[in-house]
Formats: C-alpha cells, structure tokens, sequence
C-alpha cells in the first residue's frame, strides 16, 4: 500500500476513534441522567464503534509487516483478520446491548418521562456534528480510491480491497443514522408519556448494527478465504500476456488478494512451439518485469509452462470460470509469434537449442 494512503487511512481511523470515544461520553452522561434507552444503546454503540478502531490500527500497523520465512507473501490479510474481529466488536458490544436495552425498556415498569429528557438533545447533535465530520473524512477517501479505480462509489463500498475504509463508512453512516432514531425515541417518549418509542428505538438502533456487522464480515470473510482480483485487472493481465510473442495461448490464470494494493499472480500458458529452455527463462523474466510496472499491484508473479491440450487442466478451468482460456489459436498470429520468438532467440544466442522437453 502507498504510504500516502496508509496515512489517508490512518487519520480516517484516527479521526473516527476521537469522535466515537468523545460522543461515548457525552452519550451515557445524558442516558444515565435521563433514564433514556435510547442514549444508552448508543453510548453502547459508541463504545463498540472505539474498541473498532482499536482493531483497525492495529490492522493497518500489522499488516504493512514485510515478508519473512514464516510468511513469505506477507502479512497483508492481518488487515482482513482484525477487520472481521472488528464486525465481531460491532455485534457484541453495541448490537446486543442495544436489543436487550430495547427489550428492557419496553417490558419494564412504565415510568413518568424525566423532566431532564430535554439534556438528550443536545447531546444528539453534537454527537451528530462529529460523526459527520468523521463521516466526511471516511467517504472522500471512499470516493478517491474508487476514482483511481475507476469504480464507483457503491461498487468500492461493497467490493473494497481496504475493509477499514469500508468499517469506518458503515460504522459512520450506521451511527448518523442511529442518532436519527435515537432522537425520535426520545422525542416521542417525551410527547406520548410512554418508553415504549424509547426501547423501540433501542431495537431499531441494534438492528442497524446487525446489519452493519454483518456487511463487514462477509466482506472480510470473502478476503480471507482468497478472493479473486479485480475482475478488470484480470482480463487486463490475461490481454496482456496473451499479447506476448513468446505465448501461443493463455491455459489459465489464478489471482488472489494478499493484502491491500497486493495480487498473487499465477499464470499457464502454452509457449510457442520450438521455444528452448534459455528462451523461455528470459522471456518469463522478461514478462515478470513488463508486467510488474504495467500493474504495480502485483506483488508476486508464478509463470508455468503447460500445454494446453492437457485435457485435466482444461476440464478444472472449465469448472472454475464456466469458460476454456485456451482456444484454438489463429493460425496465421501463432506463425508471426513463433517467428518473433525465433528471431529473438538467434539475436541473442546465435542459433537455437533443443526444444524443450
């Protein structure tokens, strides 16, 4: 990852961390002042929303670790882990209390509305004004990493390669609209006498956050079990190879997240006829480097020679992508690569050694 928007996500966390922290507070002050559910389902919703970003640091500290031998690919998916434990955080600590805050209110001793329920008002609004700040924050860095992903901002919020981008977004938006529902709990309990509105909006406010758990950790469970790249940049990368003198065909590509801005590449491909083993060392070398600063997301790249008559091979990409890679080539495009890759050979080594066996 970019070192600039390592920091971009880092005072995204940041920022969300001394709002939610703050605004816990101020919440439970005016719920244990007022009696109110309502606030203190969100001061619960707060408190999860800061152990959140607790996590989240902690991924965006460990996961920039570099390789060693115990894990060679790097420890990009640490992202991915403390993300999911983050929805976990999410579920537990503010969900739950919520609903059974909720269910309290409601089937408890009905109780004359506390002359102090005004204290919750403005609370709600200051709380409003920071988590729109952080809010801000969360969804300009949403909006440029789809810029220069050239996506939108639905498809980057529900497919992104950085979950704590995403966990802030949704524990941002869920809270703005947690205050909303909060503010009509009291503001009814005020107006008919009765808590049922104020555990109502407890309820409302725990399933909102069922709901955001639930986004983030199908998110970080299909990026930990090894989700595919970009289904753009794959086909870029197939194109590409495919463009490449030395391949008669593309058989079969693989691709999966390691980490943020992090692809493993594996690629087989048919080389062409008569390709000797000095050619096709240089030539993967060659297409190791092209394709490296053509996707710098690439961070680790296996070429395998194979053919693509292998009938084992065709029939398991058959049944992973629905569709052959390798077709029939053209016959007129394979002589003009055959040709460019001989030519190259006799450049280089003066004559051409045995095929590869």
């Amino acid at each position: 990852m970019a070192p600039a928007e390592a920091g971009e996500s880092t005072l995204t966390v940041l920022l969300a961390l001394g709002a939610n922290a703050s605004i816990g507070v101020l919440k439970l002050i005016a719920g244990l002042v007022t009696g109110s559910g309502a606030l203190l389902s969100e001061a619960a919703h707060s408190a999860g929303d800061t152990s959140t970003e607790l996590l989240l640091l902690t991924a965006l500290r460990r996961s920039d670790r570099p390789a060693d031998r115990v894990h060679p690919f790097g420890y990009g998916k640490e992202r991915y882990f403390w993300s999911l434990l983050a929805a976990v955080t999410i579920l537990i600590s503010g969900a739950a209390f919520s609903i059974f805050q909720g269910f309290h209110t409601i089937l408890g001793e009905a109780e004359e509305p506390s002359d102090k329920l005004w204290i919750n008002y403005p609370v709600l609004a200051i709380a409003f004004v920071l988590e729109g700040i952080s809010f801000r924050q969360a969804l300009g860095q949403v909006k440029g990493a789809a810029r220069r992903g050239r996506r939108s901002v639905r498809s980057y919020i529900s497919d992104p390669e950085d979950p704590t981008v995403k966990s802030v977004v949704l524990e941002d938006s869920a809270a703005l609209v947690g205050l909303v529902l909060a503010g009509a709990g009291v503001g009814l309990h005020q107006l008919t006498g009765s808590a049922f509105w104020d555990g109502l909006a407890s309820l409302a406010i725990g399933a909102l956050l069922v709901a955001a758990a639930y986004a983030l950790a199908q998110t970080c469970k299909g990026l930990l079990i090894g989700k595919q790249a970009d289904i753009r940049l794959v086909r870029a990368i197939e194109a590409r190879l495919e463009a490449q003198p030395e391949i008669l065909d593309l058989v079969d590509v693989l691709t999966m997240m390691t980490g943020v801005h992090r692809v493993l590449l594996c690629a087989r491909v048919d080389f062409v006829e008569g390709t000797t083993a000095d050619d096709l060392e240089m030539a993967c070398i060659r297409i190791d480097a092209d394709l490296r600063v053509e996707f710098p997301s690439l961070d680790e790249i296996f070429i395998q020679p194979v053919p693509r008559s292998d009938a084992l091979l065709r029939e398991r990409v058959l049944s992973r992508y629905g569709r052959v890679l390798a077709d029939e080539p053209d016959t007129e495009s394979a002589a003009r690569r055959r040709s460019a890759a001989a030519g190259r050979g006799q450049g280089r080594n003066g004559s051409r050694g045995g095929p590869v066996g």
